[in-house]
């Protein structure tokens, strides 16, 4: 008896009725159930084997050709993913060795234009000319454009304009030898200082080594205007600010100068911060100070901060030329002020002599005063050996 119409249409590769199919072969038909079922499977493996799209164009060749093959049945051996990564970076440098060897001795000056007309945009976006930017290249021949880019971008976060960088660079060309590490760590710590927002722009062109000068020196003198000084916070950023120079000057000479301001004129705090008086020399404050003082138009307060007179303003002493100076506050003419000055200094060197004599002689009492301690004690023991021998 034979079997339902059904199983003899399949095993003879006949489709079922209602289908509308054309009869075809079974071994046909099992082909194309098989590379059906294979279809998943390809694509799973094209997933693993293509993780980032960058890689999609160098492995299409090598997939499609898996692809073909799979569906003429040879899928076990070309579609296996652990030759598939070997497969698709290997064939360029086998097929063409001179062409990567080309590539790799032509990509370091590619990245290298590259880097530079990065830096050089990057300059312009910034506001910087073309010829400050040649000019900048050339501070130092053969320095990293990147470093220069770096320290650039430094500076302009601390609120610099194009041009002050420009200067600054010109004239500490060291700057861009600094790490970025430690430009970065320099302007984070001038920020705590208040040195930020566009501040910093005078400082830069008084005082360029600020970012190159020893952290100890700088911290050096932001204490001794703190707790010597007793100035406040803000006065000192202020001082930084408007008086660069005190970050080059001797601590001591620092110290006696703002003492002289203090206690020999009078001036309080605020004055000093105010007239910017620690920028000016020691000497033009002695000179301009004592010639009124002498002349009967300046005097010291007293402990109450009383005067007699009304002394002239600070800015009218130092802020000013010499000849304005003469004409309007001291009123007196130039040949006079030739001739104090003279005075003023050889009183000084008699001054320092006479503190240099001082001290030799009292060197010298104590050295007599010494000699007459070992008399008396030789004598001592003279006498003390008399009388063991008694």
């Amino acid at each position: 008896m034979r079997g339902c119409y059904r199983c003899e249409g399949l095993e003879q590769g006949f489709p079922t009725p209602g289908t509308g199919a054309w009869p075809v072969r079974s071994q046909a038909a099992q082909q194309v159930l098989d590379w059906h079922r294979l279809i998943p499977l390809t694509w799973a493996c094209i997933t693993r084997q293509v993780p980032h799209l960058g890689e999609q164009r160098r492995t299409t060749a090598s997939l499609l050709r898996k692809l073909t093959t799979a569906s003429n049945g040879g899928f076990i051996k070309e579609s296996s993913c652990v030759r598939s990564s070997n497969s698709v970076q290997e064939p360029e440098c086998r097929k063409n060795p001179v062409q990567c060897l080309l590539k790799e001795q032509r990509t370091p000056v590619e990245q290298g234009s590259m880097l530079l007309e990065r830096v050089i945009g990057s300059l312009q976006d910034m506001g910087f000319s073309n010829a400050h930017i040649n000019e900048l290249l050339s501070v130092q021949p053969g320095a990293n454009p990147q470093q220069l880019l770096d320290t650039i971008s430094e500076l302009i976060l601390l609120g610099l304009n194009p041009e002050p960088v420009f200067v600054a660079l010109k004239k500490s060309p060291q700057l861009l030898k600094l790490p970025i590490k430690q430009m970065r760590k320099r302007s984070s710590y001038l920020r705590k200082l208040g040195l930020g927002e566009g501040k910093l722009k005078r400082v830069l062109s008084c005082c360029p080594e600020i970012f190159t000068m020893p952290q100890q020196d700088i911290d050096g003198t932001v204490r001794l205007l703190k707790e010597k000084c007793l100035f406040t916070v803000q006065q000192v950023t202020r001082i930084l600010h408007s008086c660069p120079f005190v970050l080059r000057e001797d601590l001591g000479q620092l110290e006696y100068k703002f003492q002289y301001a203090y206690f020999r004129m009078g001036i309080s705090h605020p004055d000093i911060v105010k007239s910017e008086y620690l920028q000016y020399p020691l000497n033009k404050i002695k000179q301009r100070h004592i010639y009124l003082e002498r002349l009967g138009r300046y005097q010291t307060p007293d402990k109450k901060g009383q005067t007699q007179i009304l002394n002239p303003l600070v800015k009218n002493i130092l802020r000013v030329s010499e000849a304005e100076f003469l004409a309007r506050t001291a009123c007196t003419s130039v040949e006079e002020f030739e001739v104090f000055k003279k005075l003023l200094a050889r009183e000084e060197e008699e001054s320092e002599s006479g503190t240099s004599d001082g001290k030799r002689a009292s060197l010298d009492e104590e050295e007599d005063d010494g000699e007459e301690e070992d008399e008396e004690e030789e004598d001592d023991d003279d006498e003390d050996d008399d009388e063991e021998q008694l």
